[in-house]
């Protein structure tokens, strides 16, 4: 465990750390998918955040909920924010989600499932028109 002192200078050389290396595993995941299972589906971003949910959910349950770890230790802004935040932001979205639902406030959920899905890809959306040259 670190001291209660921990810096915030130290979580984010953790956390950007654990970003690196969980963008270089994405990239060489979705690569490797879809040398080996190619198809008009982006089968390696569904098998990353599909991973990444998983993975998030089992850290999550280690270190905050049956470990309760301390707060000031790096091991959850290493490999939740940093690893697996590098590796899919969907995953922080269904840990998200899956807190609200243990909560009991199924309303919450729902409303951050249809906004997140809804605004998101409007966002893509957007920034995909906003892009592309527009035609005279």
């Amino acid at each position: 465990m670190m001291p209660v002192e921990t810096s915030a200078l130290k979580l984010a050389v953790v956390v950007a750390i654990g970003s690196a290396v969980g963008g270089v595993l994405r990239f060489w995941t979705t690569v490797w998918v879809a040398r080996v299972l190619p198809t008009h589906l982006p089968l390696g971003t569904i098998l990353v955040n599909v991973a990444g949910s998983f993975a998030i959910g089992a850290v999550a349950a280690m270190f905050l909920g049956r470990w309760q770890a301390s707060a000031t230790t790096l091991w959850p802004p290493l490999l939740m924010t940093g690893l697996l935040g590098g590796f899919t932001t969907f995953s922080a979205f269904s840990l998200q989600t899956l807190l609200l639902m243990q909560q009991g406030r199924w309303v919450d959920a729902a409303t951050n499932i249809v906004l997140s899905v809804v605004l998101c890809l409007g966002a893509v959306w957007l920034g995909w028109q906003l892009a592309i040259p527009q035609q005279a």
